[in-house]
């Protein structure tokens, strides 16, 4: 008989043990740790305090990340006040920036506008590629990664080649007509696997405040 085969008997006769009480109290078994052999029964308990601190553990998680999304929450609430008391595209702009880099922690951000009437007093509008129009075509969801093109990097001016990871979110209404790019010196900051959720409501905020003062 093999040890499914057991296992299996013992699934389907969930009374055996009621039957063969004492055999619970003869059964020895290696302890978990390695050492002396412990009986069945203390073997259970160990195995079910094991699961408890495991469920704990995850419990203790998702807490957590419940905590932090609260947080990430009431920073995009606030972010999304500023923008609606913003009286001008120039003070959308300077908003977005700000919260971004000191609530939102990024160290790195860029922004940049295409438009019928472009505002050339504002770093947004300086000209841009086909190849970033296309670009954030091709972005339904935010990008998180390690890449961008050299064009799109040369946005970040100076520090350019410091930095380590990106993120890139396509500001649209019915067609896009912006980019927004965030980065660090951290590969981490921003990597493929991260959610973007969050991200991706920041870029509907920032694409209809900045959509009310554009010319399309």
């Amino acid at each position: 008989m093999q040890s499914a085969d057991v296992a299996q008997f013992l699934q389907k006769n969930p009374d055996f043990f009621e039957e063969y009480a004492d055999l619970i109290a003869d059964i020895f078994v290696p302890h978990p740790h390695g050492g002396r052999a412990i009986p069945l029964a203390e073997r259970q308990i160990l195995a079910l305090r094991e699961r408890s601190r495991v469920f704990e553990s995850k419990l203790g998680e998702l807490l957590q990340f419940g905590e932090e999304n609260d947080q990430i929450g009431d920073k995009v609430h606030q972010l999304s006040l500023s923008l609606l008391n913003a009286r001008d595209l120039a003070a959308v702009l300077g908003v977005l920036e700000d919260q971004l880099m000191t609530h939102f922690n990024v160290p790195h951000v860029a922004i940049r506008l295409w438009s019928e009437e472009p505002d050339d007093t504002l770093e947004a509008f300086h000209a841009v590629s086909d190849e970033v129009k296309v670009l954030a075509q091709s972005l339904p969801e935010p990008y998180c990664g390690h890449y961008v093109t050299d064009e799109v990097a040369t946005f970040m001016g100076e520090v350019a080649p410091s930095l380590r990871s990106w993120a890139q979110v396509a500001l649209r209404s019915d067609t896009p007509f912006g980019l927004l790019i965030m980065s660090s010196e951290d590969p981490q900051r921003f990597h493929p696997e991260m959610g973007t959720l969050y991200l991706a409501r920041i870029g509907e905020l920032a694409s209809a405040a900045i959509g009310r003062f554009l010319s399309r």
